[in-house]
């Protein structure tokens, strides 16, 4: 085997995407010496978005201070790529582990992420590239939106910054400042989910309980975000309710759209496009991919599916090491669509998560040594 693509997600609560790379990349080199290994460390979104574009790209991280989750001052980062594109992860200046025992979605804003949008677009970036995911917010993105110029008006006339509990209070939207300083920008959010805006399957439902959103509360925040909803429609003369994606990140997903232009992609695609991917499969022999857990969304816009389809179209095998896999996908490699070739799942015993969980290094090691013992035996034959 002479080039070898290793693009994994991580596992979540034990292995980081970049510790995969680099742990296959070892082995890789002790089973077959002299093999190009590529490492493509790739995540969901949220925190740790920024590392791994960072760690696959290169580029500069620019500090930049902007406001948290309560307004606080805090300094958040981001990554300047050659080009004028710039990745932002919103987890950075809106993320559940800055709020730590304060959760309350109701309160908190996503006004900082805005701030590192701005920054990233008066440095000369043309091209945003922002993470959803990892947030403590409920603010339907009103905080970035307000940040960029973005005016939300109560019915006396009066502007403020909406946040998940006063997003019933907007009478009235005006995006012009924003649309100026967008001019000629791109923004692209990468969405790892489907969820709509409201409802049961929506931002508040799904996600607010892990920001500390209790069962009244939900309901409560599900009113607010309708309510907004329903003010996009009537003064914006757009839809985004229903939009998949739209319930990412508390509501961010449907306000870079309706507030700011953007456009909600799987997060796999675009980073794959970042990457480069398509051309670094030249010459490819094999790609390592995986994540934590086999499941039905992994074919629905997911690292692995993502993946699979790009190695497919130029014939380069995919073999998925993954923590588990549930009985429902077990037969995705006969799928010829998907154009994955193999899966292996690390787990060697029946155990509980909560015990394996600290075998995860021991156990991948392993079920990756016996894939190249395999190749090896196979190639030398």
């Amino acid at each position: 085997m002479k080039k070898c693509i290793v693009v994994s997600d991580s596992f979540k609560g034990t292995l980081s995407s970049q510790e995969i790379c680099t742990l296959a990349a070892q082995r890789l080199e002790a089973y077959f010496p002299g093999c190009e290994v590529v490492r493509i460390p790739v995540a969901d979104g949220g925190e740790g978005t920024v590392a791994c574009f960072h760690e696959a790209c290169g580029g500069t991280l620019v500090s930049v201070p902007v406001s948290g989750p309560y307004g606080e001052a805090i300094t958040a980062e981001y990554l300047q790529l050659p080009g004028g594109q710039a990745v932002i992860e919103m987890a950075s200046a809106a993320g559940l582990p800055q709020v730590e025992d304060r959760k309350d979605p109701c309160k908190t804003t996503t006004y900082g992420v805005g701030q590192l949008i701005r920054h990233a677009v008066e440095a000369g970036n043309r091209n945003i590239l922002l993470g959803l995911g990892g947030s403590c917010t409920n603010d339907g993105g009103c905080g970035c939106a307000a940040a960029l110029g973005v005016q939300f008006l109560r019915a006396d006339g009066s502007d403020f910054v909406p946040v998940g509990g006063t997003l019933s209070e907007v009478a009235d939207i005006d995006t012009k400042e924003a649309e100026k300083l967008l001019v000629g920008v791109s923004l692209t959010a990468m969405c790892d989910i489907d969820n709509p805006l409201y409802g049961p399957t929506g931002a508040a439902y799904v996600f607010a309980p892990q920001k500390g959103a209790d069962e009244a509360t939900v309901v409560f925040l599900d009113g607010q975000l309708r309510a907004l909803a329903g003010v996009i429609e009537a003064k914006l003369g757009c839809s985004v309710a229903a939009l998949p994606g739209a319930g990412a990140a508390g509501g961010l997903g449907a306000g870079m759209v309706a507030f700011l232009g953007a456009q909600l992609r799987p997060g796999i695609e675009a980073v794959l496009d970042l990457v480069r991917f398509d051309a670094r499969l030249d010459g490819c022999d094999l790609v390592l991919t995986g994540e934590g857990q086999l499941d039905t969304q992994s074919v629905r816009g997911k690292v692995i599916s993502g993946v699979a389809k790009h190695a497919k179209e130029k014939s380069v095998p995919v073999v998925a090491i993954v923590g588990g896999v549930l009985p429902e996908v077990e037969d995705l490699c006969d799928d010829p669509a998907l154009g994955l070739t193999a899966v292996f799942s690390i787990n060697r015993q029946a155990m509980d998560f909560a015990q394996s969980r600290y075998a995860s290094r021991e156990n991948y090691t392993y079920t990756l040594n016996s894939i190249l013992r395999l190749l090896r035996a196979a190639e030398t034959k």
